[in-house]
């Protein structure tokens, strides 16, 4: 009897972080589409007819291009998800599934990193060099990412060697995923 409680427990677990991935991944999407939104309407008062000096319209535009790299973010990680938790029912606790996993969030906050560290150079060029630093700040904490990511990929390809049937069924299973 025990047995069997447990036993159903477990199957609602199973059942449950599917489906809260699944819901996590909406939110993301949902979030992603709403900044999108956000960003075309603030994009169209950098080029909507007025009396907006060409500064000013740049940086409407600079703060829209943050906002679609943020959103862009966001999307990618709802994907993210829904393919490694859902479609692949992925389990976290296999070092090749862990490597994609991260590899996939760490390409995106990388590149979402080095164009908002690249905005605020722009602006903070313009308007207050005295700001510089910040952003270079930014640049840099992406290219430490970048390097410990390599470090990191660098440091797993024995675990790689040690697995090739993993990393051979998670090449099958991109292929069923894309199509």
């Amino acid at each position: 009897m025990a047995s069997a409680k447990k036993k159903n427990g477990f199957s609602a677990a199973r059942l449950f972080f599917p489906s809260a991935s699944f819901l996590l991944s909406l939110l993301f999407i949902a979030c992603s589409l709403t900044l999108i939104v956000f960003s075309a309407v603030h994009l169209w008062d950098a080029v909507a007819p007025g009396d907006a000096s060409i500064r000013a319209r740049i940086d409407i535009t600079l703060e829209s291009l943050a906002l679609v790299t943020v959103a862009l973010a966001a999307l990618e990680l709802g994907q993210t998800v829904i393919e490694e938790e859902i479609q692949r029912d992925a389990h976290m606790s296999a070092p090749t599934r862990v490597r994609r996993f991260l590899s996939r969030f760490m390409v995106v906050l990388v590149v979402a990193l080095t164009i908002e560290s690249l905005v605020l150079a722009f602006r903070f060029s313009h308007d207050t060099p005295e700001h510089l630093p910040h952003a270079a700040m930014l640049a840099v904490a992406a290219a430490a990412l970048l390097v410990a990511w390599g470090v990191f990929i660098w440091l797993n390809r024995s675990a790689e060697e040690l697995e090739p049937e993993a990393m051979r069924d998670a090449k099958a299973e991109d292929s069923k995923v894309q199509k």
